[in-house]
């Protein structure tokens, strides 16, 4: 209390000597109706754990007995600034109350609620904003300000959902400024708030020049021209992706770091340890999750560590014996040397990253949890009904498609790439058909194909001058009487050795339980799974949500105001994407990263996918579209979302279908709310601005395609919110949090291959028929490769404690509108009612694609939304709101 009293006699104000004019101001002003409006404001102070800085507390409490204060004015609805009509004037400015006795720093951050009191002139009317200035010497999370038994609130309070830092004042070029929960349209703002509207755009979309601070609060596109390290010689460039036809891709967050010196177009990269890279300081992880992913993040510097656990530990790290081997990583882990071993490694390794590695034993590194996979029988995954299963409800279940010609087709271009076609034909697979022919197949809609080929083979060439050997592959599976998947062949192509205008030379493969040929096949299906992998790591992970959603992310903070509608809407989507975005730049998808060192394609990894983004169609990314693109649907206008299913038991697609529907209920309601025809739509400026900047910046390199919605519609925007959704939700939780559980186990999801198949008469093909096991793990990842591949997916497959799931907010006040807050309760209802039908067809037996020989129930899309004990960690369910991790 002593120091509230020193801070109360220090700040208080010398008198004036009243003159006539004053004495006049005063009486005037009791003619006017004023109140004592009281308020909390809740904030968060910065801790050790984020910033390490033990004397922001104390310089804070003295600037609080200097005088130098948080302060907040309140901004009138009704009554003009008389300095600028066009504003809402300014109450008086009120002030966090014991500040001095209530903050303190501690290793975590904790929400603090202090009292303010504002004294309000009643005329002014219900404020609609206010300023929020910060004389203090460091930064503050300020989470909300809640106005308490105001006249017209809603149940008496008006609420502002704030959660931003607070830099002191000298850092920002304008006032901070906070709006109140309503929500409005452009054109149905209150005049008064028009302005501050606008001017609250242009900071974020900023024009600074060079690089960009941690207080700058700048959303702005820049190429992906962060990836090499031309400095460090020819072998670490990479290819700018962007800004170009050859090289397309979406658009990054701008950091404004300098140029490279030897390439002006590739931008200079932070150390490797300093994860500081620049985001705008609101889309950075909160406190809780930075910790959680810190471990993950110092992980991911292999560059540092490989070199040194190669030589630190007591076995040479190169090759599995048998799978024995790989299962002790599960079991027991590697042992270390000695306690010289155990002080070398903390010498290199960051103590976070030390402390995750060693686990609870001090003295074994990398013990991994056992992968779900493994948990009920350590060799169901190696049957070729699981290896099926997996296309359909594994980590990559969005790349099957349904065969409409046979043989396969290549849509590659002949004249570049000579016969692409497959090599398939009906001798190779009819005796595996159960007496169906294969012109009977294709008319009962029961052949599939998992096809890599056209993906992979403009680049193998390339891939295989790296230390990979793989080849594209084609993968035809047969539908059964039980639902499940059956495969016939699998065909492995590799170019042409006097060309890749030639076209392709090719190998069929076909099933095989026993002897060589069993071991082969076994090597045929590895290969399929490299490709695989490859393929949803960059694409159907990477590319096809990660990337793509970050311009919408970028593009919605630079044109739709927070009191938009559908900004509202979106917001909670693109919580933490653009952080996680661009640490995966800084360490995984670089060059020399993880993604380079542990997936097949290596250093042209990010130059193949954006040959993939060339063909990215928007509005294909609608779940029905996908599947009728596929070919593994049909149309259905009976159905809720107009499709059928030709695989009934297709558990991601059965799943998603329910969570489409249900997004897209939520976002119909909640958007016919705020616009009733199609010309509120048209009139919408911000939403036009969006739109085009969107299309024409953040995805300017497609910008010419005719697919583009026109954004003329309620329809049109609807179905782009819902899309929007779909992608930053439950398209992500399908492709990630699955890869612990089904690739924890490397040899079913094996990410590189070392050599090609081994011929007869090699002592490859000697080494296979005597040995299996050491054929196998020698052909796919190395040991080193896996234990870092293993270390990776782990922490990418985690939930946060603090994640915010789909049908939940951040905030039970996020709108002042009731309409809107009745429509997403519905939402969550809706929610609900899919986890029991999820539940329920998980435990019924005929469905046996749900769990599969290695009984693994499908729940990588069931929303989670009642689980309210925020469990973290490897927990295989639950649909985050956004592209978190």
């Amino acid at each position: 209390m002593i120091h509230t009293h020193i801070a109360e006699i220090l700040c208080v104000k010398p008198k004036t000597k009243k003159t006539k004019t004053m004495e006049e101001d005063v009486k005037n002003k009791k003619s006017k109706k004023t109140m004592k409006i009281e308020g909390e404001v809740v904030v968060m102070k910065k801790n050790l754990l984020d910033f390490k800085d033990t004397m922001a507390s104390l310089l804070d409490r003295i600037h609080e007995l200097l005088c130098r204060r948080v302060s907040l004015h309140l901004i009138s609805s009704l009554q003009p600034d008389p300095a600028n009509e066009k504003r809402g004037r300014l109450g008086k400015a009120a002030h966090l109350e014991k500040w001095v006795t209530k903050i303190k720093t501690s290793i975590t951050a904790e929400e603090t609620a202090f009292g303010v009191t504002f004294d309000w002139d009643e005329s002014m009317g219900p404020p609609a904003a206010f300023v929020i200035k910060n004389q203090h010497r460091s930064q503050f999370y300020l989470k909300s300000l809640t106005l308490r038994n105001f006249p017209g609130g809603e149940g008496g309070a008006i609420h502002f959902v704030c959660n931003s830092w607070i830099y002191p004042s000298h850092r920002y070029r304008s006032d901070r400024v906070f709006f109140s929960n309503q929500a409005y349209l452009p054109s149905e703002t209150p005049e008064l708030v028009k302005e501050l509207r606008e001017e609250e755009l242009k900071n974020l979309r900023g024009n600074e020049k060079g690089e960009l601070k941690e207080w700058d609060r700048v959303y702005d596109y820049a190429y992906y021209n962060d990836l090499g390290a031309p400095d460090k010689g020819p072998d670490s460039a990479r290819p700018v992706l962007g800004g170009s036809p050859e090289f397309p891709y979406p658009r990054r967050g701008k950091t404004g770091r300098k140029p490279t010196k030897s390439d002006p177009k590739s931008e200079s990269r932070l150390a490797l340890l300093n994860l500081n890279i620049y985001v705008p300081r609101d889309e950075r992880f909160s406190h809780v999750k930075f910790s959680d992913f810190l471990a993950y993040a110092l992980k991911s510097v292999t560059q540092v560590i490989v070199p040194e656990i190669a030589s630190l530990c007591d076995k040479t790290i190169n090759e599995f014996d048998s799978f024995e081997d790989v299962f002790h990583l599960y079991d027991g882990s590697i042992r270390l040397a000695n306690g010289h071993t155990i002080s070398k490694l903390r010498d290199i390794i960051p103590w976070e990253m030390f402390r995750e590695l060693i686990r609870n034993d001090g003295e074994r590194f990398l013990k991994f949890p056992l992968p779900d996979v493994l948990k009920q029988s350590r060799s169901a995954w190696r049957t070729d009904e699981e290896f099926a299963r997996e296309m359909l409800a594994g980590l990559n279940p969005v790349v099957i498609s349904r065969l409409k010609d046979f043989p396969p087709k290549s849509n590659l271009d002949s004249a570049k790439y000579g016969n692409q076609n497959s090599s398939i034909r009906e001798g190779h697979i009819e005796p595996h058909m159960n007496g169906t022919s294969v012109q009977e197949a294709l008319e009962q809609n029961k052949l599939f194909l998992l096809d890599h080929h056209d993906a992979l083979m403009p680049y193998l060439t390339r891939i295989n001058s790296t230390n990979t050997k793989t080849y594209a592959t084609r993968t035809l599976l047969l539908l059964q009487e039980d639902g499940t998947l059956k495969p016939l062949a699998i065909e492995l192509s590799l170019p042409h050795a006097q060309g890749e205008s030639h076209g392709s030379v090719s190998k069929i493969f076909t099933p095989s339980e026993k002897g060589v040929e069993g071991t082969v096949w076994q090597l045929a299906k590895a290969y399929a799974a490299v490709n695989d992998s490859g393929y949803h790591q960059l694409i159907s992970h990477w590319l096809q949500t990660h990337a793509v959603i970050e311009p919408f992310i970028i593009a919605s903070n630079r044109q739709l105001s927070v009191v938009h509608p559908i900004y509202k809407l979106l917001h909670p989507h693109f919580r933490d994407t653009m952080n996680i975005n661009a640490l995966a730049r800084h360490v995984l998808i670089n060059s020399d990263g993880v993604l380079e060192r542990t997936v097949f394609p290596s250093r042209y990894a990010m130059e193949m996918s954006s040959s993939i983004y060339k063909s990215w169609v928007f509005t294909d990314q609608a779940l029905p579209k996908d599947l009728l693109k596929r070919g593994v649907a049909v149309e259905d206008p009976s159905s809720d979302n107009g499709v059928k299913l030709l695989i009934e038991d297709y558990p991601f697609a059965v799943d998603g279908l329910e969570i489409w529907s249900a997004i897209k209920t939520w976002v119909t309601e909640y958007c016919s709310i705020y616009y009733k025809n199609d010309r509120t739509v048209q009139t919408d400026t911000e939403i036009q601005s969006w739109w085009t900047e969107l299309r024409t910046e953040g995805h300017g390199d497609i910008q010419h395609e005719s697919w583009w919605p026109s954004m003329q519609t309620r329809d049109d925007l609807m179905e782009t919110c819902t899309i929007i959704i779909w992608i930053a939700s439950a398209l992500h939780a399908a492709v990630n949090f699955g890869q612990y559980p089904y690739a924890g186990f490397l040899p079913n999801r094996p990410t590189v291959s070392r050599r090609f198949m081994p011929e007869p008469g090699t002592k490859e093909y000697t080494e296979l028929e005597e040995n299996e096991e050491v054929a196998f793990l020698k052909t796919i990842t190395p040991q080193l490769q896996t234990l870092l591949g293993i270390s990776i997916i782990e922490i990418l497959s985690m939930h946060s404690t603090d994640e915010i799931y789909l049908g939940q907010r951040d905030s039970p006040n996020w709108t002042a509108d009731d309409e809107p807050l009745e429509a997403f309760k519905r939402f969550g209802k809706s929610l609900e009612v899919i986890e029991n039908n999820i539940i329920r067809r998980n435990n019924d037996k005929k469905l046996k694609n749900r769990s599969g020989p290695v009984n693994i129930p499908y729940t990588l899309l069931y929303p989670n939304t009642t689980d309210y004990t925020r469990e973290g960690g490897l927990t295989g369910k639950g649909i985050p709101n956004s592209v978190s991790i």
